[in-house]
């Protein structure tokens, strides 16, 4: 399969670019300011702002599929600059999924579990939407615009982890920098969550993509927990001190943007379809603690331009 990757340098398009890559799919990864080198796949450069331009570099590539990953993805850059995250998470995934309808290739978009507002937890795909912040209107905007232009779209909701291009990105690596350092931090026990590692959620996406699939899935891991527990389960994969972790009450904390507490999503949607359940908890960190050993941070970090 020819694939098409957007935000081949972040977090999840890195990722997902090297598995595919490993399981012998042609890749193509679209970049704009941060660049690579040395990965396994093409990697072409292009400001999705300038749509028209960037179409024809996704056009010329000539993929069987395409997955969108590229978003303004902090929830503080997006209170800061909505303007641009209006344009990137929401306009923007709707003329990618118009074009892949109209070339007749699948398209899946990557939204977010931030599209809850964090009340009722175990969300179903079909449960109302509330979002609290910039970042989760946005792309909830971008879900609606996609479904419009392309109904034979995927639709990802997910929250994921893992190593990254800069070492900094996902909330996995926090917590162990900051372990690994020995410096205290704080855990959230009233933020719970459904964390799924990033490699895992790469291997379902194009799983889903196999089966056809169409329509809004949460691709998730199959188990909840807070974030300070998932902080002191990462301390005791790695070994290190989790006395470190403070358990505090996020909503007892002053915080400039209002972030959803109970992001519980439901999976058994894609679990029927896939036909099996996927990941929990325990075993993806077992694979990130596995990929750490394996030197995998180094490799992903030698790959910046």
């Amino acid at each position: 399969m020819r694939l098409l990757v957007t935000g081949a340098s972040g977090l999840l398009g890195l990722n997902l670019s090297l598995v595919a890559a490993r399981q012998g799919d042609e890749v193509t990864g679209l970049v704009h300011s941060r660049s690579l080198q040395g990965v396994p796949f093409e990697v072409r450069q292009a400001n999705l702002l300038e749509t028209d331009a960037a179409l024809q570099v996704v056009e010329a590539s000539q993929p069987d599929a395409i997955i969108h990953c590229a978003a303004i993805a902090s929830i503080n850059l997006a209170e800061q600059q909505p303007e641009l995250t209006q344009k990137l998470n929401a306009e923007v995934p709707g003329k990618l999924a118009a074009a892949a309808q109209g070339w007749g290739v699948p398209f899946v978009h990557i939204s977010t579990d931030a599209v809850f507002d964090g009340v009722k937890g175990d969300y179903r795909e079909t449960d109302p939407t509330g979002p609290l912040s910039i970042y989760g209107r946005a792309k909830l905007a971008g879900e609606q615009a996609v479904q419009s232009a392309n109904p034979d779209a995927i639709i990802a909701r997910t929250v994921f982890y893992g190593w990254s291009l800069s070492g900094k990105r996902s909330l996995a690596e926090f917590f162990f920098n900051q372990l690994t350092a020995g410096e205290p931090m704080k855990g959230f026990t009233d933020t719970v969550f459904c964390p799924l590692y990033v490699e895992d959620l790469a291997q379902a996406l194009l799983e889903m993509i196999e089966k056809r699939l169409s329509g809004v899935y949460h691709v998730v891991a199959s188990e909840h927990l807070s974030k300070y527990d998932f902080a002191v389960r990462i301390a005791q994969q790695f070994g290190l001190n989790p006395d470190l972790i403070e358990p505090v009450q996020a909503e007892k904390e002053n915080r400039i943007v209002p972030r959803s507490l109970n992001l519980t999503l439901n999976t058994e949607k894609l679990q029927t379809a896939l036909g099996h359940a996927l990941p929990g908890v325990e075993a993806g960190l077992t694979r990130f603690y596995d990929r750490w050993v394996e030197g995998y941070p180094q490799t992903l970090q030698g790959y910046r331009a």
